[in-house]
């Protein structure tokens, strides 16, 4: 019996094992129920003195029972190699042909781990039936400290149970077999956060992931499309867009003088009726139309409520000149003062005028 074992960036009490634990085939027919691992206390009869990190391999009732349940929850078979050829055949490049395939297994207390109606292939019917292999070999992780058997992986045909290599082949093993042991909590973090960022609950399958993931690669290439390929029936070309901008400015030119021109008949119309209500004289005209160009209805409300200057058909010095018959201003007029912004003096030169 052999066994070899290596780390490989795992939790520090859990390690891989080769086992070959020369168990010999019966000579007058291929078995199909098989003894893998045995029941209790076991150490490797290679004259290697493994397991050295422990004082023997354990295989108790409850770690067989536990090897059996995770074989039940397992959909798909075991393989059975020759010579640990699926341990080469990552790193080599070569193939592993299987000599057979079991899934179910049996504890039977006292006894050991069985795997129960192995499915030989016709090769390896022949070659156990002629005597050509005679062993089969196991292949379980452990743990280092109390040397418990933790997983049942696969097995292999061999005829030397003592094969050189198995420990460094162990690592290839849990490379290309071993699924994580005991995942820590950091990798069960970056789980979850993975899951919250594809918007998923804690508790989606793996299928569901897989199936966002998926939809979200689908997704991104359909946009990634859409931004390196736009249609170019959904743009007009430049020449064309140049034309429309070159007309409407001519159009926002012949707005532009028109509204001028009406809102320059509308100043005149206001101003005009203001002198002809008596409240725009000569004298305030030019800022009356001063003030129009920037406010119209500022301008029509200011006459709306002015008092009149000058009554319709009277002059504001009464048939008199030189300034005789000016009179003191009303209040009406020193009103208008302080609207205009002039003093009372240059209102009377200007009445007198």
């Amino acid at each position: 019996m052999h066994h070899g074992g290596m780390k490989r960036n795992r939790p520090a009490h859990i390690a891989l094992a080769i086992a070959a634990l020369g168990v010999e085939l019966s000579l007058d027919k291929v078995p199909v129920d098989i003894r893998l691992i045995p029941a209790g206390e076991f150490r490797s009869s290679d004259g290697s003195g493994r397991p050295v990190s422990c004082a023997a391999w354990v295989c108790t009732d409850a770690d067989g029972g536990r090897l059996v349940a995770d074989a039940s929850a397992r959909a798909s078979k075991r393989v059975i190699d020759y010579e640990h050829a699926t341990l080469h055949a990552k790193q080599a490049g070569s193939r592993a042909p299987a000599a057979g395939w079991f899934k179910d297994l049996e504890w039977r207390p006292g006894d050991g781990l069985y795997a129960i109606g192995v499915e030989w292939t016709s090769q390896a019917a022949q070659d156990i039936a002629s005597l050509a292999y005679r062993f089969i070999s196991p292949v379980f992780s452990y743990d280092p400290v109390s040397g418990r058997v933790d997983k049942l992986l696969h097995a292999a045909l061999t005829n030397d149970p003592g094969l050189d290599g198995l420990t460094d082949l162990a690592s290839l093993a849990a490379e290309y077999l071993l699924p994580p042991i005991n995942p820590t909590e950091t990798t069960m973090d970056l789980l979850k956060q993975l899951l919250a960022v594809l918007g998923l609950q804690e508790a989606t399958t793996e299928a569901e992931a897989l199936s966002a993931v998926a939809a979200l690669k689908t997704n991104v290439a359909a946009l990634s499309a859409q931004v390196t390929a736009p249609d170019p029936s959904k743009f007009a070309p430049i020449a064309t867009l140049t034309a429309l901008q070159g007309e409407n400015s001519g159009l926002q030119t012949q707005v532009a003088a028109l509204t001028a021109q009406l809102n320059d008949g509308k100043l005149d119309k206001v101003i005009e009726d203001g002198k002809a209500a008596g409240k725009i004289t000569p004298a305030t005209e030019a800022w009356a139309r001063e003030h129009g160009k920037k406010d119209l209805a500022s301008l029509s409300a200011w006459i709306q409520v002015a008092p009149v200057v000058v009554k319709p058909g009277e002059t504001q010095s009464g048939g008199k000149g030189n300034g005789e018959g000016v009179a003191a201003l009303t209040a009406e007029q020193t009103q208008v003062c302080e609207l205009l912004g002039v003093s009372p003096a240059e209102f009377q030169k200007t009445l007198a005028a």
